[in-house]
Order: structure tokens, then sequence, then C-alpha cells
């Protein structure tokens, strides 16, 4: 049984089912049905990539291993099962022999007040979809709007982190919304203004300064405004305020705050290293030979520096996986014993930075690269790297060189269905769903080790920043871990850490639909049922935000308004989906029991705040 099918599950479980060759029965318990390669996900977000070219499918590639959709739930060491829930709510249990964790990270949520109402994370394809849209609209509302101050903030975003994932968003997003601008029939006096925002000294604080000073010159000269030694201190619906006292309006905040271990390892009752299970250089969990655990979930000796464990980063979660598959497999031979399991042991040959177009940043086997043979090593990388859909990828990156990228939002993702604060953020957020429901102290949320520097998984919270990521190998690891500090202010000062993974943006608040509240809605619906409408709903499992009766079926409808309003789904397919919306086309918002860590209305906005391991690290 393999718990996670990130970098760690999905290299640990095609490695165990080569080397079983049909001998064992492989289960693979993960909350989607693909692979996702996350080191592309700013691209997706982009436009550069559609969606399903990173994605790798798990039963197509794995033939020997059996999917089952779902979530664990929790874990019986004694009885050998492992309790989980599937994407429609309905619970199940798997027996194992051996059992491997690879259930990955959560985003970790720092004490800055606003930031868990106005930002999103970048872990997931909901999140990559959402920014896309978002980052659309936003220059269409500006090029539509009246208010100067309000086109200005429309066409302003901020990206707090310059690791990995903040670097490689603000650089692809910058000219995303450039060529958006330039298209936009009403771009005068439009200027996209991004700004990329650090605690650490440089962009790229845990790389080879090189790398550093050639990822700030290119990001400068686009006109991205890098700015160090600075964060956000506060999030609010108008703007953020910056610890250096600036207020910068905008409607969009990119925040890469790194993650934690899933929480799911924190119920095993078993020696712990800050919130990652403590595992022997045999990724075997010490007094149960039966467990092994890799990638974000596993504390791993690092052999390479005594007395450390191995950092929370994709590239180690992928390497980790296949010695996890491997010993698996050498404990199941009859006779064997830890005689015929090896140590994990690295070696680091090199670091990418995609820095968007042909740009890119890169010192493969400590040759220093830029420019446009940077961007083809780590184009090549890439598609090394990936375990499928290498054709599909280098099409679409032929097909975005030649011709200009579809200008268009669809409206398939809304805010409130990719909370920050979500501990699956591989799957949309669907209305009600109690399932994945987390308060504000939830996984996600910080803790005083945060705040006072003892969180191990990313690294001390001192005044500096810590390496925490090896980068990428060209043994066809993951190259796109963050290791960047991360950022956001206490009441005692600037709090600094060292990120991991992705990238928020903040929510849809001034969506077209949000117009209109959900009073208006029902009025306007009390008066279609007085003319003669029945009013009733009849919803089926596959109905969505769409309706039979809709006058404007190409926009979704929010949870608050409408009488169709379902508040209570539990399949996460349903989203925001109902059939008797009067606009299908844009999916519908939650204004009640829908969000109830932070109650987000239909606008996005919440009236109170309560890494292979690839799963979140990049």
């Amino acid at each position: 049984m393999i718990v996670g099918a990130g970098f760690a599950g999905y290299r640990a479980a095609r490695t165990l089912a080569r080397a079983a060759r049909g001998r064992a029965d492989i289960t693979l318990l993960n909350p989607t049905d693909y692979f996702l390669y996350v080191p592309l996900l700013p691209q997706v977000a982009a436009g550069i990539l559609e969606p399903r070219r990173v994605t790798v499918s798990l039963s197509g590639t794995l033939r020997e291993v059996r999917p089952v959709l779902g979530e664990a739930a929790d874990i019986d060491l004694d009885a050998r099962t492992v309790h989980y829930t599937n994407p429609e709510g309905d619970r199940g249990t798997l027996d194992y022999d051996r059992l491997v964790l690879a259930a990955g990270s959560v985003n970790k949520l720092l004490p800055v007040p606003g930031v868990a109402e106005h930002a999103h994370g970048f872990r997931g394809l909901p999140e990559a979809l959402y920014l896309r849209d978002h980052l659309t609209r936003q220059v269409e509302l500006a090029a539509s709007g009246a208010d100067a101050a309000e086109r200005t903030a429309r066409c302003t975003f901020v990206v707090v982190g310059a690791g990995y994932t903040g670097t490689e968003v603000a650089a692809q997003g910058q000219l995303l919304t450039d060529a958006l601008v330039r298209a936009h029939p009403l771009r005068q006096g439009m200027r996209p203004r991004w700004l990329l925002l650090d605690v650490a000294s440089r962009v790229l604080p845990e790389l080879d300064e090189r790398l550093s000073r050639t990822a700030d010159r290119v990001l400068r000269e686009r006109g991205v405004e890098v700015r160090t030694g600075t964060s956000v201190k506060e999030a609010t619906r108008e703007g953020v305020l910056l610890t250096d006292g600036e207020f910068v309006g905008t409607r969009t905040l990119a925040w890469c705050v790194g993650v934690r271990p899933d929480p799911l390892a924190e119920g095993l009752g078993l020696p712990m290293e800050r919130g990652r299970l403590l595992v022997e250089p045999t990724l075997q969990v010490p007094g149960r030979p039966e467990v092994f655990a890799c990638g974000d979930a596993a504390a791993v000796p690092d052999l390479e520096r005594p007395g450390e464990y191995t950092p929370m980063t994709a590239q180690h979660a992928w390497r980790q996986g296949k010695v996890a598959g491997r010993n698996v497999a050498a404990s199941l031979v009859e006779g064997g014993g830890a005689a015929g399991l090896r140590p994990y042991r690295h070696k680091d040959l090199g670091f990418v930075v995609d820095l968007g177009g042909v740009q890119a940043a890169a010192n493969p086997l400590g040759v220093h690269l830029s420019g446009p043979a940077a961007g083809a090593v780590t184009r090549g990388y890439h598609l090394a790297a990936m375990p499928g859909n290498r054709v599909r990828v280098a099409a679409d990156w032929l097909l975005d060189a030649v011709l200009p990228r579809q200008e268009v939002q669809l409206g398939l993702v809304r805010s409130w269905s990719v909370p920050l604060d979500t501990a699956s953020p591989e799957l949309a957020r669907a209305p009600g769903d109690i399932a994945r429901e987390r308060s504000a102290s939830g996984p996600g949320a910080a803790t005083a080790a945060d705040v006072h520097g003892t969180d191990g998984a990313d690294g001390p919270s001192t005044h500096g920043s810590k390496p925490s990521t090896d980068g990428p190998s060209t043994d066809g690891s993951n190259p796109t871990t963050d290791g960047s500090t991360t950022h956001g202010s206490t009441t005692h000062g600037t709090t600094t850490h060292v990120t991991t993974t992705h990238v928020t943006t903040t929510d849809d608040r001034n969506e077209a639909n949000d117009m209109k509240d959900g009073n208006e809605v029902n009025e306007a619906n009390d008066a279609k049922k007085a003319a003669g409408g029945s009013g009733e709903h009849h919803p089926s499992p596959e109905d969505g935000s769409q309706s039979i009766t809709s006058p404007t079926p190409e926009v979704g409808q929010h949870s608050g308004g409408g009488s169709g309003a379902r508040v209570g789904q539990s399949s996460p397919e349903e989203g925001s989906q109902s059939i008797d919306s009067p606009t299908p086309e844009v999916g519908r918002h939650s204004t009640g029991p829908a969000r109830k860590p932070s109650g987000r209305d239909g606008a996005g906005n919440e009236p109170d705040s309560g890494d292979d391991s690839a799963e979140g690290d990049r």
C-alpha cells in the first residue's frame, strides 16, 4: 500500500511494480487519478501548456498497480489498515503487508493579517487554472473600468517569495499580462506592474549567486520590481501593506510561504522530527519494519551531511521513492532482511530555473548558463524528467512559439474553491464539502514553532535564509522545489521561513457576478416564482452549475445567488454547478456553510481569519 502519488509515491509504485513483476498486489491511494508534474505548473497558469499536459495517468503508466481514489483519513498500524474517504464522501478500508507513506505536505499559513482571506496556494491544477483566469480577468476589468485608481490596482500584481516558484511565476506572469494588455482594444493607459518581494538579500537565496544574479537581471530588464528585505505586513481587499510601510493597491497577491508535512503522520504516535516522520537511512520507520516513509512526510538522515536531514524538495522525494520501492521489494523476498536494504544517498548535479520565453538560469554539472542556452537545457531537462506526455508538452511549446496565446478566461475554478488553508490543493473545494474543511488553526496554520523559528520542515525562522532545496539534478529528479525564504511579519517583527513551493494569487474579489449579493438574487427568484415559476430544484449528481432554464448558459452561478444554490454537495466534481442557474457560464460562489473556516462570501472575501515531495515543493 502506497499513500500518495506525488514524486515520492509515484516513483515508489513504479519501481516496486518493475521489481515485483506481477508477484505483488500493489495499491496506490491518491485523491486524483494522475501524477502531477509540479515544475511546469507556472506554464499552465501562463497559458503555455494545457492542464492535461502536466498530468500523467496512474492507470495508464502503472499497469501493475491498482489505483484507488481517496484521501487517507487515519492509519491503524497494529491492524495494518488504512481508512480513507473517496471523492464522493464514502469511506473505505484497505489492508497492507507493507506501507509506504508518501503523503506529501500542506500549505503553511503564517500569522500575517489578511493572508488567509486574500491569498491562494499554487500547488495543484485547480490553483493554476484559477490564477490563469484571475490574471486575465483583472486585465479585462481594468480595461473596461472608469476609475483610474482601480485600473492601476487591477494591473498591479504582487508576488511574495523569490524562491523557485515565486521567481518563475513572476517571470511567466509578467509575460502573460504584457501580452494581454497589448492585445486588448482598450489598453490605452494600462501598464502591468509586477512586484517580487523577499525578506532575503537576493532572489533565489538558496542557489549559487551567479544564478541569482541572472534571474535578478532578467526580471528587472522586463520591468519587474524586485524588492529584497521586504515582505507583506498585512493584506486587505484593496491591497497589501508592506513591511517598509508602503501600501500597494492590488487585486492579486502571490504568496509563496512554503509548506509543512501532511498532518496524517502526526496521528501515528511515532517519533517525529519537526512534523516529519523519523526514518532510518533505509526509509524504514524505527520499530515498524513494515512501514516506510519518503518525500515530505519523512525526516530522512542526510548521509552527506551527518546530523542533518534531507530538505523537503521534489528531487529528494523522487530519489527517495526509487529507494523505497527497491527496499520494499527486497523486504518481500523470502529470507530478505535489513542486509538487503539500501540506504538513501544523493549527489546534486545542477539547478535550472525557468524565467519564461527563451530565458532561464542553469548550472548543469557546475557549468553556469543563462539566456537561450539555459532555456534549452531547462526544457530538455523537463522533457527527460517527465514520466509521460513528452510529445504533447513539446508540441505545446512549439505552438506557443509560433501562435499567440488564447486570451480568454474559462471561469471553471472560482476563488472560494481554492482557499489557501486547504489540506487538499489537488482538489477544488465543493460547496459544503465538510470533508476538506479546515479551520485557521488546522494543518496549514502557523504554530509557535513557525513564529519562533523551530519548524524544521522549512528551516529556521531567524533573520536570513536557509537553503532548503538542492535543485534539479541530471539524474531525473524534479528540478523545481522551492527553497526560498518565506515571508510575513508578526507582532514581534518580520519572520523568515524557508519555502519549498508555489505561488498564491489573491482571490477573485471583483468578479462580474459579485455585483449581486444573495439577497438581491433571492428577491429576483421570488419574483420569478410569483410570475409562475416553480422555483424547485431537482439536483442530479452531475448537474454541476448548469441550468437548463438559464438565459445565460455561458456563465456560472454564485452559490449565494439564485434559487438553485446547492449548498451541501459533497462531490468535488459537482463543484459550483446548479441545474437552474441563470448564469451557468460562471462557477457558483458559496456564501453560506460552503466556507466554514472563514466564511468567504460570494465575492471571495472572508470577514474573519479564524515536496517527489512533490506534492508540495518546487
